[in-house]
């Protein structure tokens, strides 16, 4: 039986791939995809799986935007981090749901589940309407990144935006580093992270840090426009802000919501 999984985490796409190797041998991954665009253009071209495993939070979009441009035929098993107002309209809908991180035994019980669904008479016709999963969806979705999937030698775990740092660049690499003083690598550059973070939470300091407002223990000034950014949790000497971003950097500590 042919799968696709629609997932904008590598780490994440990699474990939820072994899991689903684990519960059903004979289930073929035939494809990972990580956006909506990505997905739209495959789905349009291509034959449409048995099953799709479909996180809700994309990295262009909610996935529920695909369902608006392409007339899936597929059985779909949502993936997701987010918090219990979302899993009524789940099951309204009858819908299956993962909550990340995702573990192999609720995988098994959602493919049992999907197979005996599947088995039914006439089930092609019996998939559900999207309009009220997606009204629910659109209405109380956090607009920013509220977790990371990091890996941590052969285990998965998140990582809440809450007790992160700072992110930072460093060998062509990207990593988050906690309050707590561990450093995780992530799979987003600077770039892209600037975009999923809450703004009133996160300022991108320079080309190599993003700073969290909660980690920031002193701001020291170096000069008239140089200021060095202090946390605990980060022992590097060389979080500088820099010079064409101290002014919206000030307005920020003062709690006015600017891009970093």
């Amino acid at each position: 039986m042919k799968v696709l999984i629609i997932e904008d985490e590598p780490l994440a796409a990699s474990h939820l791939k072994a899991l689903i190797n684990e519960c059903d041998t004979e289930m073929e991954v035939v494809d990972v995809l990580d956006s909506v665009k990505s997905a739209e253009a495959w789905l349009n071209a291509n034959a449409h799986p048995a099953l799709i495993f479909m996180d809700v939070h994309l990295g262009d979009g909610l996935c529920f935007e695909i369902f608006k441009r392409v007339n899936i035929a597929s059985f779909i098993i949502f993936t997701t981090a987010y918090d219990q107002y979302a899993l009524q309209a789940f099951k309204v809908n009858s819908i299956d749901y993962l909550l990340k991180p995702l573990s192999r035994q609720p995988l098994c019980n959602a493919l049992q589940k999907y197979k005996t669904f599947a088995a039914k008479e006439h089930a092609d016709k019996m998939l559900p309407d999207m309009s009220m999963l997606l009204e629910a969806i659109q209405n109380k979705t956090p607009q920013y990144k509220e977790r990371f999937v990091v890996k941590v030698g052969a285990h998965i775990r998140l990582v809440k935006t809450d007790e992160i740092a700072c992110f930072y660049s460093s060998e062509k690499a990207t990593y988050l580093l906690t309050q707590s003083g561990n450093n995780y690598l992530v799979d987003y550059p600077l770039e892209k992270l600037t975009g999923m973070l809450d703004p009133a939470k996160f300022f991108r300091i320079s080309r190599q840090y993003i700073a969290a407002i909660d980690a920031i223990d002193d701001v020291v000034s170096l000069g008239p426009l140089r200021l060095k950014v202090k946390m605990a949790a980060c022992k590097r000497n060389d979080m500088l802000v820099s010079r064409d971003k101290v002014k919206s950097f000030k307005k920020w500590l003062e709690g006015n919501n600017v891009h970093g």
